[in-house]
This record gives structure tokens, sequence and C-alpha cells, in this order.
């Protein structure tokens, strides 16, 4: 079809005379310095306006030089200059960094997966070399050849690797290439981004906390809707501070003059600079198209001013320019010219006019328009059968073209035959995009097509043979990939769509995995009715399914169900029958599974020998299990080792997963939840250090993800621990809805809410209310987890304390004893049992047994602490003031090396109440370090943690960790006593900020 005559060739020749001498005149604007025809604005004028947006992001590349990595985005309406002052910036930045460009494409809802980020990563690639590129990425180069198929030959061995692989491979290949050379990733006109890019880039600024990479981005804000992906991805990251956002103005009259005289050449009257004021109302593109008009006359509207351009072509001309704007990113010469059909001279001649007119651009051998918004001007001047056929003879050159090609893009197709108004065909693209983007693990991106495959199925007669499959079917794997997606709501309304059409007719392969995907799916939601839906589905496989994977898949997931329903012994049953139909089978994974779960279950209710024999039967089959198991194993091993007091064990287990998590490329996804289980029992063992190094690692977390969920608890708990109460509730604020309702649906982080409950209030000295969280635990009628071992420990703290204070604790202690016998004997120690009963009910003689015993391995390291200072107040009471010297002496120093806040104050209360300790006693140690003597006074300022980092030229990260330290060495709670003992201390001796001086300035 020759797409020129479609288009209709003379159309654009009247309709510019219309838009030309019988429109209202402007004779003030334009006579004083155009002459003849449009102008065009040229790129070598000096940017205006701009010294403070440049000078914004020169500070931003300089934080990242420095090795903070950074994210800026430039919004602001269409033509305000966000593109030239990008363009400057890199021209600038250029010279001392590697630069890499990536654009968003104008493909309304058919946008390709990961768009702008394959030429950024293709780019860093050929920076490094294939060679380099491949072994800094290690095991992650097969997920990345999905991006970036230079990596390797042949077809990528998908199920091999994962998505935890692929973002874990992009994160590792751009901090390598920083430590070659500064990198600068630059992403224009976010706001066409696809959903993928948009999670990729929300797990890379979340990820990368080293290294010498700053992010660019550009957003038209005029193009983000409420509650669209874009703006979902602004407000995140702009509320979790990993983004800052650079707001673009408009000109003022004095900018605006300069912009126009460079562009004229000559000076400007205040009347006609009045004039352009009113017209294009400081917006540099809209300025640039006013001040380029031919003299005399503009137009009334912005949509004819732009167009006035275009107007001024000629016939061959228009009708290229008008065939580019069908194009969704740059257009080749050879596509352009099989879609013209006209001889090499004419379409040469055409395109040189359409360029001299400052309507296209010539860039690295293919053309664009100058200005998106030209583009969309000549577009939305087709007419709608114009517009239907030239889309049309897009998607059938792109299908001519595909055998030659790897592929014939899917995203393309969709959109080209979405706008051609061929809903068939358009649905078949819509499948065959859905399925490239699930493939490249790009389920967000995936999820719109495939929602845009039911929205075409409607207006396609015998749809299921056009696409291939029945709309049940379609409907359930939209709603695996939505729920891959972290969309669980929108996967939940369609499998509950889908299961609405389920009839006689459907395959009861189908019935069963639509129930058991609405199962996960409630289940993420934190939701009941998982159990009840899969136990549906089991019937079906029961009875009509022979697909033994699929029954033991089911009844693993139904066991976890139980486990985490704290139904341990109906787990066990279901595990063991999962794991014969799995041996049946032969499926590693699932055999894996099953054991993994039956010895968690087992441990539960203290069937320790049996449960240690599962758990070596999950290590033996989870490596034919492509890592997934693996993980699992020591996820769930380590936590379990820590539950029953065998810490140094969990820590190993945890640290052996985590270097599996790396060997697979897994370690910044994956990997997250071993951190916390190797931080919990490096906590308890009393290495505060080590736990809060692995804390810092990990990335700021996202509410939906579970496993950020349970990291979120730790960091509060180790917050705690350091007396940092202010940041402990913000992020108990922040993330308490959240919890909770994780925690009505898994036990396990019910116990840890508690947990963190009892620790806050002993942070602030509320002991009363820590005692009721403890008596509320005692009372709660649900099954007892392992949780509580630990937690009843700690709470003998808690009744030490509440008893110091004269309160009775006679029904507190009954119930915390009713409660440690319902722990399985197996598990129970007897040094634990003997440390309790001292705390409980205490005498000198079991006090001084106590202490021995919290030397033993594994006994939580804050008791050595604790139990020395209950010896210490039963000393006093009997008069043994040296001994209780000695005791309280001895509780100080644990106290003050496992880092404990809390505890060193309540120590420092007991000894300066009772006169044992002098106010002055405190070690040297606790002397501040001249670093954090800088910190304390920008405290006293006001500065958050990222105003002290950029003031003292390091990272937030760890600004924070200096003021945990001074926290702990005043002894105080707050960012606000501490500035409150600064202030203080102004004008004397700098060994006054000391933790002994500071006890006077507490509330």
């Amino acid at each position: 079809m020759n797409v020129l005559a479609a288009l209709g060739a003379d159309r654009g020749a009247d309709r510019g005379a219309d838009r030309g001498a019988d429109r209202g005149a402007d004779p003030d604007v334009g006579a004083e310095w155009h002459h003849g025809e449009v102008t065009v604005p040229t790129d070598n004028s000096t940017m205006v306006g701009r010294d403070a947006d440049l000078a914004e992001l020169r500070g931003a590349f300089d934080r990242a030089l420095a090795g903070r990595p950074g994210a800026v985005l430039i919004e602001g309406e269409a033509g305000i200059g966000k593109t030239r002052l990008l363009r400057e910036a890199c021209a600038e930045l250029s010279a001392r960094a590697d630069v890499h460009i990536g654009r968003c494409l104008d493909l309304g809802t058919a946008r390709s997966a990961y768009g702008p980020l394959i030429p950024i990563l293709r780019s860093v690639v050929r920076a490094l070399g294939i060679d380099e590129a491949r072994a800094a990425v290690g095991v992650g180069a097969e997920a990345l050849r999905m991006l970036v198929p230079e990596l390797g030959e042949g077809v990528v061995a998908r199920e091999s690797t994962s998505p935890d692989a692929l973002r874990n491979a992009v994160a590792a290949l751009i901090e390598h290439a920083a430590e070659r050379s500064p990198q600068v990733l630059v992403i224009e006109d976010l706001h066409w981004a696809d959903d993928s890019t948009l999670v990729m880039l929300s797990f890379l600024m979340r990820t990368l906390q080293e290294g010498r990479v700053l992010l660019l981005m550009t957003c038209r804000s005029d193009d983000v809707r409420r509650g669209d992906a874009a703006s979902r991805f602004i407000a995140e990251n702009t509320r979790a501070r990993v983004m800052e956002r650079l707001r673009l103005e408009r000109l003022d009259e004095s900018a605006t003059r300069d912009l126009v005289e460079q562009l004229s050449g000559r000076p400007v009257s205040d009347a006609v600079l009045a004039r352009l004021m009113e017209r294009a109302e400081g917006v540099p593109f809209f300025i640039e198209e006013v001040a380029c008009c031919a003299a005399g006359r503009l137009p009334d509207t912005l949509r004819e001013m732009l167009l006035v351009r275009f107007d001024q072509l000629d016939d061959d001309a228009r009708r290229v320019v008008r065939l580019a704007s069908g194009a969704e990113g740059m257009l080749s010469h050879s596509l352009l010219a099989e879609l013209a059909d006209l001889p090499d001279d004419r379409l040469d001649e055409a395109i040189r006019a359409a360029a001299a007119g400052g309507i296209l651009s010539v860039d690295d051998g293919q053309y664009g328009f100058r200005h998106a918004l030209l583009r969309e001007a000549v577009h939305d001047d087709l007419l709608p059968g114009e517009r239907a056929r030239l889309h049309r003879a897009y998607a059938e050159a792109l299908e001519r073209r595909a055998p030659g090609a790897d592929r014939c893009d899917g995203s393309s197709l969709a959109h080209h035959w979405s706008l051609a108004q061929v809903p068939d065909r358009a649905l078949v693209a819509a499948v065959q995009a859905m399925q490239e983007a699930k493939n490249r693990f790009a389920f967000a991106t995936a999820a719109r097509f495939g929602e845009l495959a039911l929205e075409l199925w409607e207006q396609v007669p015998d749809a299921e043979s056009v696409a291939g499959m029945p709309h049940i079917r379609l409907m359930r794997q939209l709603g695996s990939i939505l729920r891959n997606a972290g969309e669980a709501e929108r996967a939940l309304a369609v499998a509950e769509r889908a299961l609405a059409e389920v009839d006689e007719c459907t395959d009861p392969s189908d019935h069963a995995r639509l129930l058991r995907d609405r199962g996960f799916y409630l289940a993420n939601l934190g939701r009941e009715g998982a159990a009840e839906l899969f136990l549906a589905a089991l019937e079906i496989v029961d009875r009509s399914v022979d697909d033994d994977v699929l029954h033991a898949t089911l009844l693993n997931a139904l066991a976890g169900r139980y486990m985490l329903g704290s139904k341990p012994r109906e787990a066990i049953i279901t595990a063991t029958q999962a794991l014969e139909i799995a041996t049946r089978a032969g499926t590693a994974r699932e055999i894996s599974v099953a054991h993994n779960l039956r010895g968690t279950c087992r441990m539960y209710v203290g069937q320790l020998e049996e449960a240690f024999a599962d758990f070596g039967e999950a290590a033996r089959f989870a490596p034919g299990s492509n890592g997934g198991a693996e993980l699992r194993y020591h996820v769930n091993y380590s936590d379990l080792l820590g539950l029953i007091g065998r810490n140094r064990e969990a820590v190993e287990v945890a640290e052996a997963g985590i270097a599996r998590a790396r060997e697979l490329g897994v370690e910044r996804t994956a990997g997250v939840l071993m951190v916390q289980n190797l931080v919990e029992p490096l906590l308890t063992l009393g290495d505060l250090e080590a736990a809060t190094r692995w804390l810092s690692a990990v990335p700021a977390g996202r509410p939906q993800v579970v496993s950020d969920q349970y990291v979120t608890i730790t960091r509060i708990r180790a917050l705690a621990w350091q007396g940092d109460v202010d940041e402990a509730d913000r992020l108990q604020d922040e993330w308490m809805p959240t919890l909770q309702r994780t925690g009505r649906l898994e036990r396990q982080a019910w116990y840890r809410l508690v947990e963190n409950e009892i620790a806050l209030a002993a942070a602030r000295g509320d002991w009363t209310a820590a005692l009721q969280a403890v008596v509320a635990m005692t009372e709660d009628p649900g099954f007892v987890l392992l949780h509580a071992y630990r937690m009843l420990l700690e709470a003998g703290w808690v009744v030490a304390e509440v008893r110091a204070s004269g309160a009775s604790v006679v029904q507190a202690v009954a119930a915390i004893r009713r409660l440690w016998l319902e722990i399985p004997e197996s598990v129970r120690s007897d040094d634990w049992a003997g440390i309790l009963d001292a705390l409980l009910e205490p005498s000198t003689g079991r006090l001084r047994s106590a202490v021995a015993l919290t030397e033993r391995p594994d006994v939580p390291a804050v008791m050595r602490a604790v139990v020395r200072l209950e010896l210490a107040r039963a000393l006093l009471a009997d008069g043994a003031r040296n001994e209780a010297r000695t005791a309280l002496t001895e509780a100080a120093t644990v106290a003050q090396e496992i880092g404990h806040v809390p505890l060193q104050r309540r120590i420092a209360d007991v000894g300066s109440a009772s006169g044992v300790l002098s106010a002055g006693a405190s070690h040297d140690e606790l002397e501040l370090t001249a670093r954090e003597r800088q910190v304390v006074e920008l405290i006293a300022e006001g500065l958050s943690n990222r105003q002290i980092g950029e003031r003292l030229f390091i990272s937030a990260k760890t600004a924070s960790v200096h003021v945990s330290a001074i926290l702990r060495k005043l002894g105080v709670s707050s960012r606000t006593e501490a500035a409150l003992v600064a202030a203080r201390a102004v004008g004397s001796d700098d060994r006054s900020l000391q933790r002994g001086h500071s006890s006077a300035s507490r509330p």
C-alpha cells in the first residue's frame, strides 16, 4: 500500500492556508526581528535561566563522585527545557564520567519491557568489554543476556535463572563499572516508562548504597496521572528519600528577553516582550516557536502554532513528516524509505526540507522529531482513518521485516495494530508481547499486555482460536504474572473473574491451578481462606488430574499454611503426604520443601532429633531445585536454630546461605531474609557492630514485600537496643499497618511484633508497659511458638525492673512460669531455666549461680549484664556494698561491650542512686571521638542524617552509625536529648561529653 496516498497528499496544503491569513493577526510580535519564513532555533544558543538548576545537578554528581549514589528527577511541564538542561549537564559531566542514555517511547499502554534500560546496559557493556562485563556479573550473566544478548550465544536458559538474578546482575554490572569510572545513567521521558523499568529503577535506587553512580531522569509532569505507575514510582521513592526532585520553573521576563535576543540577534522592546510573555508564558520551547514564527502574525492556539512549520513544507516533506509521526521512537532510513515509497531523490529532499524547517532531526543515521510536542501535534492532526491506515502500514512493515531480524517486537506490533483498529492482529501481538515480557522477568510490563489482551478479547470473534488458548487460561497466566509483579490485589480480581467462568467444559487442571493461585493471592494479601482453597484444589486433583508434581505442590502449599497458622501437627501430616507423592514424581524441589516444612514443625513440637534429620534431607535434595529450595533451607534452618538457642550455629547456617545467595546472584533480593536471620542471633550474642553492619547493607524496604517487613522488625529491635527511640518510633509508625496485617496471618510475625513492643518500652524506661506486653503474650490462646523461648528469658529482666520499682510482680511471675512450661521440654535448657528462676524469684545465692550460667555458650549476651545488675541489687539490700560495686561494674562493662543503651542506663541509675558508682565513673572509651563531636554539634543544629552526611562528606548510613554511637555513649534515647547534652557542654572541656555527665540532662 502506498502510505502517502493513504495519508492524503493535498490536505495539508489547504489546511496550511486555512491556518494562515484568515486567522486573527498579531502584528506586534515578530516584525521587529523576523523577515520572511519561519526560522529554526539553534542548539548553539546559551541556556538561560537554569544556572541554579545546573548547579543542583553538579552537586548531585559531586556527591556521587564521593561514593554516595544519587538519583535526581528533573520534572516540569512540556517544553519547559528538561532535555536541554539534561543535555547541558551531560555535556559537562561526560568529561568526568561515563554517560549512558536511554529514552522511554510513547507507546501508550503497549510499552516495551525495560525499554530505556536496554540501551543503557548495552552501553555499559560496550564500555567494559564483553569479558569484563561477564566477569563482573558472574553467574548473573545468563540472566543479563535477556537484556544484553551479546553477552553470550544461543538461547537464554531461562529455567536456570530467576528474576532476582536479573536484578542483582544489573546492580552488579553498574557497581563494577562505577569502580572503573563514575557512571551517569540517564532516563528521558520517565512518564512513558514501562512498569518493569520503574520496578528496576526503584530496586537500583534502594540497593546501590555505595559507588560513583548518578541516575538522572526527566519527567513531563503534566503527563503523570494520579494513581498511575509513574505517579506511584515518584511518590514511593520520594517518601523513601532515595530520589531528589528538581522541578523546572517557567522563565521570568529577564530570562525570556535573553533567550529571544539570542535567537533574533537584536534587542527586544518591552511591548514585544510583554506580548511574548502573554503567549509563551515563560515556557522555553514555546518562546522559541513564537520568536521564530514568520513576521506579522501568530496562530490563535498552541497546536496551530506548532503546525506553522509543518504547513510551510512542500507536499513530499509534509507526507514524510506525517509518516514519521507514527513511529514510536527514532526511525531508520530503510523503514522510512519502505513506507514512503518515493524515489530516492524526492525522499532525500523531503527529509532535508523537514530538517531545515526545524521539525525533524538526524541523529546517528536515524530520524526523529526535534521535540516530542511537534510529533504529537502532527500525529493529532491526522484524521482517524488516516491514523489507522498509517499504523497498519507500520505493523505490516514490521511483520515483513521480522524474518530478517532476531524477532519481531510484540510490543511495537501491539501498539500499531491497536491504533490501526485491527483487534484480532492486536490480540495476537498483545499475547506475544505478554510472553516476551514474562520471559524477561518483566512481570509488571507483561501484566499490561495481558490486560490489553483481555480488553481485545471481547472484540474478536473466535478469540480462543486467534489467541491460541482458552480465556480462562489467559486469565490464569495474567493472574500469575500480576502476582509476580507484586500486584496481589489485581491478581486476586483476575483469578476470581476466571473462577466465575469455570464450567463443566473447563480443564480440571486449569480449575485446580486457579484455586491454588487464588489461595496464594489471598495469602500474599494477608487474608484468610488460602488453606480452604488448597483443599478444594486437592479434591479436584485427587478426582480428575493425573499430575504428581501439581499434587505435591498443592500439599506443600497447604502444609505451609498450616505451619504459618500455628497448626504444626496438621502440617507434619500434610508434608509427609507431599513427600510421598514428590518422591514418586522425582521432583527434587518438592521433596526438599516437604522435608523443610516437616522439619520446621517437628522442631515446634519438640521432636528435635526427627527435625534435624528432616533438615539434613532438605539440604540433600535442595541443590536440584535451581536455588529456590536451597535458600529456603538456609532461611528456615538458621531461623529455627536461633529460636532454640543455638545461636552460633544459626550464624553459620545464615552466613552459608548468604554466600550461596551470592553465588546464585540473588544476595540483594532473596538473600535479604537470610541477612535478617543472621542479624537476630548476632544481636542475641551481643555482636551489635556486626548486626548493624549487616543491616546497613540492606536497602530501604518496601512494605508490600514480606521479607522486607521482617528486616524492618529487626531494624526496630536493633534501634531499641541502641537507644535510638526516635528512629525506632518513626519506623514503627510507618510500617505498623502492614506489619499488623502480616502478624494476623503469620504467628511468627506476631511474636516479633510483641518482642519489639517489649524492647521499645524498655528503651523508653517504661517497664510497666513492657511487663504488660509480656503478660498479654502469656495469655494469648494461640499455639506457643519457639519464639517465646528467648522472650521469656528476657522477660525476667522486665520483672526485675518492675519489682525494683516497688510494684507487685506475683501474677506476672506465675504467668511467665506457666508459659515456660509450654515450651517443649526437649528445647528448654537447664542453664536458661536457672537464669530465669534467679530473675523471677531472686536471692543472692541463686543470682551468684546464675552469673556463672550466663557465661555458657549461646546464652543471650544481655543476660550477662542483667543478672549481674540484679545481683548488685540483692547485695545492696544485704549491705554488701563492695561486692555490689564489683557486680555493677562488671554489668556496666558487659552493657558497654554489647552496646545495649537501655541496659547501660539502668546500671548507671542504680549505681548513681546507691552511690556505689560515681557519676564520673565512665570508661575512657566512652568519650566522643573528634568525628562524633562534629556530628553531635550538627545534631544540635537540627540536621538530619542525610544533611549531616552532606555537611561532613560522608554517607547518610555512616552518619547514622555515628548518631547511634553518640546516643549510646551519652546514655540518651533521642537526638533531642543528645542536642541538650551538646548545648550544655558548650564552653566546657570536651571530656564532659561523656555518658557519666549526661544523666542530669535526661528528663
